[in-house]
């Protein structure tokens, strides 16, 4: 432990809005602290104290801490600061939080998911504007995106940036990692209260059992909300054939999705733009979902820079049944929104049913008819699905029914 300097964050000089601290335990001297910031001159006295007070939090008397700051705000030197004392000192389980800055509204089970924004969880640079982009979610990423490395430490960033990032009413999702290494993020991810958890590589409802009762587990020890949905991500062939099963596995369950790079290399084949070496599979998702009431997200676009096949995509992902497809890229999620926004033809039609359902309940009616053809709840709800999008797209005033009846 003496003599040994451990380390969180990155040497690249590209970095930006994080830090590097190294630290090493020393038999005596106190704590002596080098910072060096490329806004030391404005902050550099604030984080001298920040890191005085993480020092004391965590009761270490005697060390040399040096930090080299390219811009990162408190949540996330606090994440470096624990987590290099952790490497230090692993049986250590106090942790080092900031200050909840924001109120956030609880999620529903039915909010539109049409876009979800991936972001690196040990990439905090890509946090602070994520929210400026309009996503219908944003996903801090814990998986694939981060390298196995460094997985202790974006957890703690992950952590802290639900307490201190307002991502501008976008619903704020953690993709954990693929079980068991999965349920040690709940650990630290559940008590921030989270609106959804994305589940990778799911293969069967026992693994829902799984992260369910880890989650009511923890939400019991630290009386937090229930209010936390899952989205279960498709990734094998096994996981399509079970797909209704994981489906229905929770009433957490607010999504299904599929991740085609994994599924396409499981059965020995080449992600293609065409798509058709899954569209059982993608077919099976949907069928599953909506099975089991709940939507269906697509999987991501990969190339950024083609918006034509994006909306390509994105067409056929709505005429097949999604809900929702992934964004890489920022650029990507007005393309997604205008993509599953309603037609006009799609906005009339659900106007008409909603006219005349309401009609027939006025009438106190118990069938529902739009000229020779019966309308059955299941259209009726569909259809107020698109007049609630179309209404938060612009495209439908608020007073729809007057001038409508005019």
């Amino acid at each position: 432990m003496a003599g040994k300097r451990y380390i969180s964050g990155s040497f690249d000089e590209r970095v930006r809005s994080d830090c590097r601290i190294e630290m090493e335990i020393v038999g005596s001297g106190g704590n002596r602290i080098n910072i060096k910031s490329k806004v030391g001159v404005l902050f550099g006295e604030s984080i001298r104290k920040l890191i005085e007070e993480g020092l004391d939090f965590f009761n270490i008397k005697n060390s040399v801490t040096e930090i080299d700051d390219k811009g990162a705000l408190p949540f996330v030197i606090m994440a470096r600061l624990e987590s290099v004392i952790k490497k230090i000192y692993p049986d250590e389980t106090k942790k080092f939080l900031p200050e909840i800055s924001n109120s956030f509204p609880s999620s529903t089970r039915d909010r539109f998911r049409r876009s979800r924004l991936y972001l690196p969880g040990d990439q905090p640079k890509l946090f602070i504007n994520a929210g400026v982009h309009k996503p219908d979610g944003i996903i801090l990423d814990l998986e694939d995106s981060v390298s196995p490395s460094v997985k202790d430490d974006a957890r703690l960033i992950v952590r802290n940036a639900l307490r201190a990032v307002d991502f501008l009413g976008a619903e704020r999702m953690v993709r954990i990692n693929q079980l068991p290494l999965g349920l040690k993020d709940l650990e630290e991810i559940i008590p921030e209260n989270p609106d959804l958890i994305l589940i990778p590589k799911v293969e069967s409802g026992e693994q829902i059992k799984q992260v369910e009762d880890r989650i009511d587990s923890i939400i019991k020890n630290n009386n937090g909300t229930e209010n936390i949905f899952l989205m279960p991500i498709i990734e094998s062939a096994l996981g399509v054939l079970n797909s209704l099963e994981i489906a229905v596995s929770s009433k957490k369950i607010a999504s299904l999705a599929i991740g085609l790079e994994d599924y396409t290399a499981d059965i020995g084949t080449v992600r293609s733009k065409e798509g058709k070496e899954s569209f059982f599979a993608r077919s099976m998702i949907v069928n599953a979902a909506k099975a089991a009431g709940i939507q269906a997200i697509d999987t991501v676009f990969s190339d950024v820079n083609d918006m034509d096949g994006l909306m390509e995509s994105v067409l056929e992902s709505k005429a097949l049944g999604f809900d929702g497809k992934g964004c890489i890229h920022p650029r990507q999620i007005q393309v997604v929104h205008d993509g599953f926004s309603p037609s006009e033809k799609e906005i009339g039609k659900a106007k008409r049913i909603v006219l005349a359902f309401e009609e027939a309940e006025k009438k106190g009616l118990g069938v529902v008819s739009l000229g020779s053809k019966m309308i059955d709840p299941p259209v009726v709800k569909r259809a107020l699905k698109v007049i609630e999008l179309a209404l938060r797209d612009g495209k439908l005033d608020s007073e729809w029914r007057e001038s409508d009846e005019k």
